[in-house]
């Protein structure tokens, strides 16, 4: 069974009240955890960014406030759904310790082995995106991480481009990934498109999917076309779990349905139909 986390990412508004519904919301659709990130623009961009570029300032109207992080990690065990966060600078990793359940890495971090290593040294699992990234970045984030203790490391595919396009999904890297690196590998979505969830599950064992979720359309990041809403995603995660249902227990006997059927059968004596024991009630019983 795929493991389903909503990403919060911008579309909060820096809104307690908004970043609770989102948490609701992910519950009642299916979602086993939901994402926020933690990230300060000073610590995110280089001074030489910040300074000429008004675009890049103006994203601190994103930031994630640090008093929310105990209210929100209260209201995702109201609703049983996981907490995760994803730490953009070294003291988050500290700051989210108390209420994280796991750690998640952004695909433009990947390269940054100090954080790297403060993540894997918490003991909580961590999940890394792969966005970007060549096979040999992949393997040797992979090793900082194993080398720094790791307690449960999981990558996931995807393309940083917002949306992706489909024809550069390239689902069959999350094989790669697995035989690469023997860790488990899931996808996260980009392409607001069931058939691709739907693919990455059933074709390639995507052990986890991750997606943007928005509440109605109002979100920061919603018009680059690659959050979905909770109504379309929904429909992906119900049937996930409903074709799941149809793998049952894999032993094969009779289903209690089929019982009332077993007697009915040829009998193995002359082959005909029913077995004995219902020949014997009819001869007592005529119609």
């Amino acid at each position: 069974m795929s493991f389903f986390i909503s990403e919060v990412s911008s579309n909060h508004s820096a809104n307690l009240d908004r970043c609770i519904e989102f948490i609701k919301k992910s519950a009642v659709i299916g979602c086993d955890a939901v994402k926020f990130q933690l990230f300060k623009i000073d610590e995110l961009f280089s001074p030489e960014i910040l300074k000429n570029s008004k675009e890049h300032r103006s994203r601190k109207r994103w930031e994630l406030p640090l008093s929310f992080l105990g209210p929100l990690a209260e209201e995702s065990k109201k609703n049983n759904i996981q907490f995760s966060c994803t730490p953009f600078y070294l003291d988050a990793v500290d700051e989210l310790y108390p209420y994280v359940d796991f750690y998640k890495i952004a695909s433009y971090e990947l390269l940054w082995d100090e954080l790297l290593i403060k993540c894997s040294q918490t003991n909580k699992p961590l999940i890394l995106s792969t966005g970007m990234a060549t096979m040999e970045e992949v393997a040797h984030a992979v090793h900082v991480c194993k080398k720094a203790g790791v307690n449960k490391l999981s990558l996931l595919h995807c393309s940083s481009a917002y949306p992706t396009p489909i024809n550069e999904v390239n689902l069959s890297a999350i094989q790669t990934l697995r035989e690469c690196t023997g860790c488990s590998i899931g996808w996260s979505d980009h392409t607001v498109s069931p058939d691709v969830i739907f693919r990455a599950i059933y074709k390639w064992n995507a052990s986890i999917i991750e997606f943007h979720l928005d509440l109605e359309g109002e979100g920061d990041e919603f018009s680059s076309g690659h959050c979905w809403l909770p109504n379309q995603i929904e429909h992906v995660i119900n049937s996930v779990h409903s074709s799941f249902s149809l793998d049952g227990d894999g032993i094969k006997t009779p289903n209690q349905s089929e019982l009332p059927d077993r007697d009915w059968r040829a009998d193995p004596i002359d082959g005909l139909r029913p077995m004995q024991v219902i020949r014997e009630n009819f001869l007592k019983t005529k119609t």
